[in-house]
């Protein structure tokens, strides 16, 4: 409360009769726009508002405008009476110059003070004409408020902005100045009250609809004479600018006039009298878009019903902003500022991290965390144990299809089949000469018929060679799915990037071990397999069983053809007389190999077709389950969980997750932001 001495003498009955924009309804209701807008929310959404006009007794110059935006806001307690006045600053200005602006607060005691403190904030902005350099904007983007306190009736937030200028020289005065305004009325809320003097030849407006602008026609007595019929057609909304909402036609005092300090009723006598004179008389205009009263009666009207129509939707509006406010909030987490609370913020992202990490080991993909296993563009890298079934599949075909060195194919395809990497395309002749070959090679003290067991050693090593490629390429491939799913998991559970990276480059350490016991292991499984071929498994046997069998009937096959044709007719025909009898038994006897090396070598190539099968299903098997499923699967659930996280010193902790400046003060933000929209969305009676 102001001192005796410091008594404040405000008109305040002028300013509000100069207003009288208030019905019990509206009362109310501009009470719950100003507590939100008093809690800081009209920063983030859009409020109602009048943008244009104002009671306030402002100093003016003929000939100039406002050199800046004025807010002026009313606010009716009748246990105080105070007036400040403060700069608030542009969003484009040097930290320096908004420190220098914001130390701007006069306290006022009587308007009459009001040229000293617009000249003082005009200084201090720098604008053109008030002791700035000659170069300097004629208008400014910084915001002069007035905040008056006391007796005045209502709570009310009103925005007088500068006039758009068309007589300016300099192109970025212009243009600062429509940005300022266009700041103001591009809110869908805002009343528009575009002031048009009668001496203009268009309105200016920025509702393209005209929706919720309404025309002010000023300065009549400023026209030509002879030129009354021109504005009167404009206010009647009968020229090319039209408004939905209509014109009105007043006539305000004049600098001399307020400079006397003409009171309301002499303003509205002026008033009454300059329009009841034949020239305007003549003009048949409506009698209620004339003069500043029914200009008054008319918003009182718009504003009741647009402040009805808007508040359901400004209370949409802080809900919906409550709603994102709350998930920033979850996005950032707890407050991590000391090693404590970092140990409790990592405890709980580690249980997190491991429960959907287990649930994509597990392939339990529509437990609670069922939206991070939500497949997008055919990448399933995030349901882990899918993708791996996927990889270990792929790498089992091919090497059933394409593992072997020497690969046979068919004599006419040699020239136009494609060979794998370190692959050779054979033709079965090539392939029983290789063989041959390796067969002479590895002789030892058996007897003429059959092979050294090197021999069946050497060829398998040979047509196995390709194995170690293939499967490092195969752990490769599932070290990388893996290292993709920890990164979407990591994602997924931690939205702080700087944490997220630190987290990943400790998991990283143990993801490389795991992967370097992966590759140990895989090397052990390819040494077992560069020793000599040993199994047991009866595929074996059964294999070389089947191409024996299958190498006889085709044998037979062959033989019996060839009997039945030797028909002097050339036609099929079997009889058991003795003489055909001894026809196929030499037939048959034809077909037995007596060359015991080439007998060697057939029975060489197809022991080694069973071994290769056995052992390569063998392989794959092995390095899907003790590589993949042992080094790699079964560790995944320990690189970051609780347990890991007890392990961690308090260096450990602040150098893990303590969160930066910007992050401290995005919270802060947001939690003043959460308490402002909750309080709002009280006060708005939700």
């Amino acid at each position: 409360m102001p001192s005796s001495e410091d008594e404040i003498v405000l008109d305040w009955e002028g300013v509000v009769d100069g207003l009288n924009l208030q019905t019990s309804r509206t009362s109310e209701r501009l009470n719950q726009i100003d507590r939100v807008r008093a809690n800081g929310i009209g920063d983030h959404i859009a409020l109602p508002q009048l943008a244009g006009i104002s009671g306030i007794p402002f100093p003016q110059q003929d000939g100039l405008c406002t050199r800046f935006a004025t807010e002026i806001i009313l606010r009716h307690d009748p246990r105080e009476q105070r007036a400040t006045a403060t700069i608030i600053p542009h969003v484009s200005r040097t930290e320096e110059a908004k420190t220098l602006l914001s130390g701007l607060r006069r306290h006022i005691h009587d308007f009459t003070e009001l040229p000293a403190i617009i000249e003082a904030a005009t200084n201090l902005m720098g604008v053109r004409g008030n002791g700035a350099d000659i170069d300097a904007p004629a208008f400014s983007a910084d915001v002069l408020r007035l905040e008056l306190v006391g007796h005045t009736g209502l709570h009310l937030t009103i925005v007088d902005l500068p006039g758009l200028i068309s007589v300016s020289e300099v192109e970025e005065d212009v243009e600062l100045v429509e940005q300022l305004v266009d700041s103001y009325l591009e809110n869908p809320r805002t009343i528009i009250l575009a002031v048009v003097p009668a001496s203009s030849d268009r309105a200016r407006h920025y509702d393209p609809a005209g929706y919720r602008t309404v025309g002010i026609i000023t300065k009549p007595d400023l026209i030509n004479a002879g030129t009354e019929t021109r504005i009167a057609r404009l206010a009647s909304n009968l020229d090319r600018t039209k408004l939905n909402l209509g014109f009105f036609l007043v006539k305000n005092p004049s600098p001399a006039e307020l400079q006397k300090g003409i009171t309301i009723s002499d303003r509205r006598r002026a008033e009454v009298d300059f329009f009841s004179a034949e020239t305007w008389k003549s003009q048949h205009m409506d009698p209620s878009r004339i003069g500043t009263d029914n200009l008054r009666m008319f918003l009182q009207d718009l504003l009741d019903s647009h402040i009805e129509r808007e508040l359901p939707r400004v209370r949409e509006d802080v809900q919906r902003l409550l709603n994102a406010t709350n998930d920033e909030l979850v996005d950032l987490g707890m407050e991590r500022s000391t090693p404590n609370q970092i140990r409790v913020y990592l405890t709980r992202i580690s249980s997190d991290f491991h429960n959907v990490v287990k649930a994509g080991i597990e392939g339990a993909y529509a437990g609670r965390d069922a939206i991070f296993f939500h497949v997008n563009r055919n990448d399933i890298s995030i349901r882990l144990r899918a993708a791996i079934h996927s990889e270990n599949e792929e790498f089992a075909a091919y090497m059933r299809q394409q593992s072997v060195k020497r690969k046979v194919v068919a004599d006419e395809d040699l020239d136009t089949a494609e060979a794998e990497e370190d692959q050779l395309l054979v033709t079965d002749d090539q392939m029983m000469s290789w063989i041959r070959k390796i067969y002479k090679q590895t002789r030892g003290r058996e007897l003429p018929g059959n092979y050294n067991f090197a021999l069946l050693t050497e060829l398998f090593h040979v047509q196995s060679e390709r194995w170690q490629n293939i499967s490092r390429r195969h752990v490769e491939d599932v070290v990388s799915l893996v290292a993709r799913f920890i990164q979407s998991a990591l994602a997924f559970i931690v939205k702080d990037s700087k944490v997220r990276q630190s987290l990943m480059k400790t998991i990283k350490v143990t993801l490389d071990t795991n992967a370097r016991d992966a590759y140990e292991e895989l090397d052990k499984l390819l040494q077992d397999e560069a020793c000599h071929p040993i199994t047991y498994n009866h595929y074996y046997t059964d294999n070389i069983q089947k191409a024996r069998l299958d190498r006889s009937k085709r044998a037979l096959e062959v033989t019996m053809g060839d009997a039945i044709r030797e028909d002097r007719h050339d036609k099929p025909r079997v009889s058991n007389s003795q003489v055909e009898i001894d026809r196929l038994l030499s037939s048959l006897q034809e077909r037995v190999i007596v060359d015991m090396t080439e007998l060697a070598c057939v029975e060489a190539k197809s022991d080694l077709a069973a071994y290769y099968k056995v052992a390569m299903k063998s392989f794959v098997d092995n390095v899907c389950r003790q590589v993949i499923e042992k080094h790699i699967l079964a560790k995944l659930q320990n690189v970051f969980n609780p347990l890991t996280v007890s392990t961690y010193n308090d260096q450990d902790l602040l150098h893990l997750a303590t969160e930066s400046p910007e992050i401290c003060n995005r919270r802060a933000e947001a939690l003043r932001l959460q308490e402002a929209l909750e309080q709002s969305l009280h006060d708005l009676g939700v």
